[in-house]
């Protein structure tokens, strides 16, 4: 019986399209759900928990039931890709959901390439991502949009001119954004008069902070996540620095303003949506959202919610669980509406949809503006 079971494991390690799915069709979920980022994680599990309940409750996917697998990276690259290779060869996942942070995707996705398995990443932005393989998706736009718009926004309608950056010299996340900020803003015709660099897990800011102030520059861009950003944000105006901060959509998170508190009023960064945005769509999902969690749904959730249903509307459209025929249904996508926009996917399985940005004020985020797909 051992020798049967032995080779049973390896056959299903050599050959993932002979596996039994029985009754139920298994999709692999990893994700932060402890850690330094452990809200987004979360969240975003949340959002596509709900958009399973719902699956399920209208009849499921080709007449099954979808059961999800999860698997906590605990924010961490390498446990990123033990997850994945949990999920895939034990749990024999048809399809991945995950994962938030750029880095852990890029962790991950070898292993969903190489074993076929389609993954969505809801809300990796670094453009390595899908770079890794035709089995890698995205549910959200890209820093080349997200860098670039911000400095568009900074330039054009701030005034601003002169911007130091202060990024995560260890994350592709924030590397990413730091760049194509950087190549839209000096384009436009705005100098970058200082850069300085920090690392994930740091929470002292001052040295880097001094430096940036003696440059003298009318604005700080901050491409980080929520856990660094609200620390650097009070240590900056500590020093007498109080020119605008302005960031990407990992501020997404009730701990930006839980540490920075005052220090990032007037603050200024790029998202997926916006609470306040009026469509039916957006409303109903955070109003489905709040009576279940009591809280107003962040991006990551509505991300995850995204990804998911995008995912599940793949398989219906294939008409199977086949990892080449769900593939391609994916990379056909076109106007796909979800709660964060409409979802069309590029010739790099990238999702082309408009961007938001919003603003911090009165110790709330406000809707400021939303930019239309570039």
């Amino acid at each position: 019986m051992k020798r049967a079971l032995l080779i049973c494991l390896i056959a299903l390690a050599m050959f993932p399209a002979c596996r039994k799915q029985g009754n139920e069709i298994p999709i692999g979920v990893y994700a932060s759900l402890t850690g330094t980022t452990a809200t987004f994680g979360q969240s975003m599990n949340d959002g596509i928990q709900l958009a399973l309940e719902e699956l399920n409750e209208s009849g499921g996917l080709l007449g099954k039931k979808v059961v999800t697998f999860v698997e906590d990276d605990q924010s961490k690259p390498e446990e990123a890709k033990t997850a994945v290779l949990k999920l895939i060869k034990q749990n024999q996942v048809i399809a991945l959901l995950g994962e938030v942070a750029s880095s852990r995707s890029l962790a991950a996705a070898p292993e969903a390439q190489k074993d076929k398995i389609p993954m969505i990443s809801p809300a990796s932005t670094n453009p390595k991502v899908t770079e890794v393989g035709d089995y890698i998706f995205r549910a959200c736009f890209v820093d080349t949009f997200q860098g670039s718009s911000m400095a568009n926004f900074a330039y054009g309608e701030l005034g601003l001119r002169k911007i130091a950056i202060l990024y995560d010299v260890k994350n592709d996340y924030s590397v990413g954004l730091e760049e194509f900020f950087k190549k839209t803003f000096t384009a436009l015709g705005g100098q970058i008069v200082q850069e300085e660099s920090y690392s994930e897990g740091d929470i002292e800011f001052r040295a880097q902070l001094t430096s940036i102030k003696s440059a003298s520059p009318d604005g700080i861009y901050v491409p980080g996540y929520y856990t660094e950003v609200g620390l650097i944000a009070r240590q900056a105006r500590d020093l007498g620095i109080n020119v605008p901060l302005m960031g990407g959509d990992g501020w997404d998170s009730a701990k930006t303003l839980e540490i920075g508190g005052a220090a990032v009023e007037g603050s200024y960064y790029t998202n997926h949506y916006s609470g306040e945005d009026p469509s039916p769509t957006v409303q109903n999902f955070i109003k489905k959202y709040q009576e279940k969690h009591r809280k107003v749904p962040d991006a990551m959730a509505v991300l995850g919610y995204d990804a998911a249903n995008m995912l599940f509307d793949a398989i219906r459209r294939a008409g199977s669980t086949d990892g080449a025929k769900i593939r391609d249904a994916l990379a056909a996508t076109k106007d796909f509406q979800g709660v964060s926009g409409k979802i069309t996917m590029d010739p790099q399985r990238n999702a082309s949809k408009e961007i938001v940005i919003l603003k911090i004020q009165g110790g709330k985020v406000k809707f400021h503006k939303k930019l239309p797909p570039s």
